[in-house]
């Protein structure tokens, strides 16, 4: 008896059958179909989106790769290639065999991209071609918004803060609030115009905020507008661009102004000639002659509105030639003011000095800081023109008003400054507006004035030139107590007060 070896016998042959379609020989499946008829009722695509959105910026020509990076794409490339596919969201649960760029006209905002991919089915691997197209869509960027934020491209509410007066030295002061409480932290662009400043913001209530906190530091009042840009009328939105208005009170710190009667009243009968000694969020008024002191709100000041008579840049320098103090000042009623004190002064005009002119007498409140020799600003008023209706009416004014000590060589006293402050600046924008001196006197009224000190940052300065205590000024300085030093501010972002002195001065 012989036995077969079964490595000698014939392979088996596997088993067919007829595909249930079209009738094609085929091994056994789940589907019992061919690949061919598998493949016209099966799309291995059908999670995998026919439709994408790219959003592009057409100012910086970069694209969004999700969620918030920018990158710089060239068309047909395989940054953008990569960008593209990264969009699709069921193309990890299959194979990608092979992707390819279609060519689209440029200007038509399409991208098509044909994909190659792999993917099982009923036991058998199946691979499909097919074409995404991307729709590229407009959007900016946060760094073209905030460059273009200023041309009323991309923002949605705006702050435009004025003052009409002839010097700046008020709005230097909001500048230094606005710095010191983080203020213009959200906002898209800063920009200086003529009378004062533009503040541009995304949102509303970013505008709202600042509004809200120059109420409370300053004399101020706003109006708001708003303009219609786009209406859905299907879903009934609405889409404003909001302005609001502040308006800053029209009187600055040295200024003389001549108050109406029911405001002198209101104030204890102070006298109508009076000296704005600060502003704050009131307004401080003082008699330079009797040394009675107001204080004006906001809702008051804009109820009886007045403006100056005598501004700053107005001012005549005098030479005091003879001072005495006032003793005897009889019973006070009333707020005073405990900081100054009432003298006689016979003081001469500068340009008078070596003539026979009679030297001229006052009534002063610089008692206290004023000596024999010493030069002071005053409003001459025997020979100004003085264009109010309030003031034609008084029947008895001074001869002169003394405002403020001043002293001599600005240029020394600005070389041998220790401090120095921030400013709002914004590269994008040129400064148009000139300074004409008026942030080197804000600067003086610092050194002279603690309580305005208070409210301001005030850093640490490396004179660039040395002043021996000889050409020193005995003029007042701030102490290094009340300077800051534990930051490292840029030279770009901190004004040099010599600087900004002479040339002109902006988010």
């Amino acid at each position: 008896m012989e036995y077969m070896n079964p490595a000698d016998a014939a392979p088996a042959k596997p088993q067919q059958i007829l595909c249930c379609e079209c009738g094609t020989l085929i091994e056994p499946n789940p589907a019992n179909m061919c690949v061919a008829c598998i493949r016209t009722r099966v799309d291995i695509s059908e999670n995998i989106p026919k439709q994408a959105i790219v959003h592009f910026c057409r100012f910086c020509e970069r694209y969004l790769q999700p969620p918030n990076t920018w990158i710089s794409c060239d068309l047909e490339s395989r940054e953008l290639l990569a960008l593209c596919l990264k969009k699709l969201k069921g193309l990890n649960k299959v194979r990608l065999i092979d992707a390819s760029f279609i060519w689209t006209e440029p200007h038509s905002k399409r991208l098509k991209v044909n994909i190659s991919i792999q993917g099982e089915a009923f036991g058998s691997i199946l691979q499909q071609n097919f074409v995404v197209e991307y729709i590229v869509h407009y959007q900016m960027c946060e760094v073209c918004c905030k460059q273009k934020g200023s041309d009323g491209e991309a923002w949605r509410a705006l702050v435009q803060i004025r003052q009409r007066t002839i010097h700046k030295k008020t709005l230097y002061y909001v500048e230094q609030l606005i710095l010191k409480h983080g203020m213009h932290v959200d906002a898209m662009n800063i920009k200086e115009m003529e009378g004062g400043m533009n503040f541009y913001y995304n949102a509303k209530n970013n505008a709202r905020r600042m509004v809200d906190f120059l109420l409370s530091v300053i004399p101020c009042q706003y109006k708001t507008s708003q303009e219609l840009v786009s209406h859905d009328i299907q879903s009934n939105v609405y889409n404003y661009k909001y302005t609001y208005f502040v308006e800053i009170a029209p009187v600055c710190k040295d200024e003389i102004v001549c108050l109406p009667i029911p405001v002198s009243r209101h104030l204890n009968q102070i006298s109508q000639l009076s000296i704005v000694t600060r502003i704050s969020e009131n307004i401080h008024l003082m008699d330079p002659t009797t040394l009675k002191t107001g204080q004006l709100n906001a809702n008051q000041f804009f109820r009886e509105a007045f403006s100056a008579i005598c501004h700053q840049k107005q001012l005549r320098e005098f030479m005091v030639m003879n001072i005495e103090l006032v003793r005897d000042r009889g019973k006070q009623i009333g707020q005073h003011s405990h900081k100054h004190t009432l003298a006689d002064v016979w003081v001469l005009p500068v340009s008078s000095l070596g003539t026979d002119d009679e030297e001229i007498h006052t009534r002063s409140h610089l008692g206290n800081v004023l000596q024999c020799g010493d030069y002071v600003l005053g409003f001459d008023v025997r020979h100004a023109v003085v264009n109010n209706k309030i003031f034609d009416r008084l029947k008895e004014v001074p001869d002169i008003i003394l405002v403020k000590k001043i002293y001599p060589d600005k240029v020394k006293r600005s070389k041998g400054r220790n401090f120095k402050l921030r400013h709002l600046r914004s590269q994008s924008v040129s400064e148009t507006v000139t300074d004409e001196g008026d942030y080197n006197d804000f600067l003086e009224d610092l050194e002279e004035d603690e309580d305005l000190r208070k409210n301001i940052n005030l850093y640490k300065r490396k004179p660039k030139w040395m002043v021996d205590a000889e050409d020193a000024v005995l003029a007042p300085r701030v102490g290094l107590e009340e300077l800051l030093d534990e930051l490292c501010l840029e030279e770009d972002n901190m004004g040099d007060e010599n600087d900004m002195a002479t040339s002109n001065v902006n988010d």
